[in-house]
């Protein structure tokens, strides 16, 4: 997926128009022209792969309408915050295969929502095959964008992700480079563990731009680094030779870090970025217009600050928008 103008990624496909993470969220992500999408796994107590932005499905599921699960409600510590919820680790596929998906975020944008309860959840196998179907349909090449989360507490839980993905990338040929496959991941560890069996893809360590990859702190504690020490010139340094590129919060490219993309090409790492929305509650305060949250700002603006930084991807929630921009 090599090319000069940045790779356009259908953020859990096209969220500004369908529940995230749905199957018409991803096949209007492919009709609207990405380059590739992206989904985020975690797993069931039984070790099936699913395609949710957390393991926490609360607010991304039905899951509160169905009392037969009522008492499976709780608070977990994931990564070291408390969340209360629906986790998948706590249900079979079986019983997740029940549920239907909602939008996240229904007051921002209500148009989506009124598609809640219209599809099941994915499995990372349905999402892998219908790529592949999408790429023949559309007569191109489409890549996936393989988010792995929460590796570290899954692993803690008895549910090791890397055996799983391997498993399910094998199972749906997409292990062995015929097919543009990219993994990312908060955690250096799960990508080094990926790479060392095999698994044919590039590796992209997520930056955020606060705070510390759970990995670490897991292993070092206090002493684990910072995020931010990892795009300081000796962190670019470190990361040769360990990941392919890197994929930062949008934020650092529109502050303090403009130079970062120049200082890590010139390592020979790739970078992308994250999320390209258009609602002002997403834009940079710079760039915020008016008419409220949910209103589009100066979104054309913010793209443009971002694409002059020479950033090899970006994630959009509306692929329609970002294929038009970013080409």
């Amino acid at each position: 997926m090599a090319r000069r103008s940045p790779l356009v990624i259908g953020h859990r496909g096209a969220p500004g128009y369908r529940p995230e993470h749905s199957r018409s969220s991803y096949e209007l992500a492919l009709a609207m022209g990405v380059d590739a999408v992206e989904p985020d796994v975690v797993a069931t107590r039984d070790g099936v792969l699913v395609v949710r932005h957390e393991n926490d499905i609360s607010g991304t599921t039905d899951i509160a309408d169905h009392p037969e699960f009522a008492d499976r409600r709780t608070t977990k510590k994931v990564d070291g915050e408390a969340h209360t919820g629906w986790f998948t680790e706590d249900f079979t596929w079986a019983e997740l295969s029940t549920l239907r998906t909602r939008e996240r975020l229904p007051k921002l944008r209500p148009s989506s929502a009124s598609f809640d309860g219209a599809q099941p959840i994915l499995r990372l196998i349905d999402l892998l095959d219908l790529v592949r179907a999408g790429s023949i349909e559309h007569g191109r090449e489409i890549g996936v964008v393989l988010e792995v989360k929460h590796a570290t507490y899954f692993e803690g839980v008895g549910l090791d992700l890397v055996p799983l993905i391997v498993r399910d990338l094998r199972a749906a040929g997409w292990a062995d480079g015929e097919l543009p496959l990219i993994v990312e991941s908060f955690e250096q560890t799960v990508l080094h563990r990926l790479r060392a069996q095999g698994i044919a893809a590039s590796y992209i360590y997520l930056i955020e731009a606060s705070g510390k990859p759970f990995d670490q702190v897991a292993a070092l504690g206090r002493a684990a680094p910072t995020y931010r020490s990892e795009v300081e010139p000796a962190g670019l340094d470190r990361l040769v030779g360990a990941v392919d590129g890197i994929s930062v919060n949008k934020r650092m490219l529109l502050g303090r870090d403009a130079g970062l993309v120049d200082h890590a090409h010139a390592r020979g790492l790739r970078v992308f970025t994250w999320t390209c929305r258009p609602e002002n509650q997403f834009l940079d305060a710079a760039y915020r217009g008016p008419g409220g949250k949910a209103a589009f700002g100066e979104y054309e603006a913010e793209w443009d600050a971002i694409a002059r930084t020479g950033v090899d991807g970006v994630f959009v929630d509306h692929p329609d928008l970002g294929v038009v921009f970013f080409r």
